[in-house]
């Protein structure tokens, strides 16, 4: 539950750094280039260079792959015990951010922006930018690095499925300006070309709405576990009882059955689009 997290933006963490560079350590006294190493452990080049950097909080998947291909000496996962904190994520949310690492399926529905997972970095500047009371420049890079990498989960989980449901005003509202919007259309058009990910459109001029208490967050563990988050102000609770996630999945499913099919919404973004 919310009360159990920190309620702070974190820090840059120098527990990630430091095991950011043992792996790079391990990983070239092997004799391995991060491009060999990638298939050995199946992360992409990019999301190994983000883990020796200290940029992306590593997951159980990565330690256990390489620790065998890394000397299977248990250095690894010693080491993978003492991290603390994931920079560029708010306290409260670092927990389902982990839990989406494993997750089977996630689901998300937004009115106030698009999608963390959706964005596009233009967009995702824009929308820190707005950030009262201001964020340094070290604190914005931050931000705008970690959301850009919780985004490899589209394309690095084939098999787990991601479904969006998002408020049609969200995607007329320009923020950022016309060119911002573009690009961010044009990043959104290119996820949902992909099979794992759905993305639909709840129009304005809806006369029925399931989501008027506000945006949630769904996911499955690969156990059959149904979890929901649910983020406001300054905060944000994980809900793991089975009763009260049910009803938000439940609500979820009614949305997506009163928004526009993924192809209709995908017709609706290319046409945004092709107004700016």
């Amino acid at each position: 539950m919310a009360g159990d997290w920190e309620r702070e933006e974190p820090e840059s963490s120098d527990s990630l750094k430091t095991f950011g560079a043992f792996v790079q350590g391990l990983r070239e006294h092997a004799g391995y280039t991060r491009e060999e190493f990638g298939p050995l452990v199946q992360f992409s080049k990019h999301t190994i260079e983000s883990i020796e950097l200290g940029r992306r909080m590593p997951d159980k998947d990565f330690v256990e792959r390489a620790e065998p291909v890394l000397g299977g000496t248990g250095a690894l996962r010693r080491a993978f015990g003492h991290l603390t904190r994931q920079p560029g994520l708010a306290a409260w949310f670092k927990k389902w951010a982990k839990l989406e690492q494993t997750a089977v399926s996630l689901g998300n529905y937004e009115c106030r922006l698009v999608p963390g997972l959706l964005q596009s970095e233009g967009y995702a500047r824009a929308a820190f930018g707005n950030r009262i009371p201001p964020l340094s420049d070290a604190q914005l890079e931050a931000q705008v690095g970690a959301r850009m990498e919780r985004q490899q989960l589209l394309r690095e989980r084939p098999n787990s499925s991601f479904s969006f449901v998002i408020d049609e005003h969200i995607l007329r509202r320009r923020l950022g300006g016309h060119e911002v919007t573009r690009g961010l259309l044009d990043h959104i058009l290119a996820y949902a070309q992909l099979r794992n990910v759905s993305v639909q459109i709840m129009p304005t001029d809806s006369e029925c709405h399931a989501g008027l208490d506000g945006p949630l967050a769904l996911l499955e563990t690969p156990d059959g576990r149904r979890l929901a988050y649910s983020e406001g102000q300054e905060s944000g609770r994980l809900i793991a009882d089975p009763k009260e996630a049910a009803v938000l999945h439940q609500r979820y499913a009614t949305l997506r059955s009163q928004a526009f099919s993924p192809l209709g919404s995908v017709g609706l973004l290319e046409r945004i689009r092709g107004a700016l």
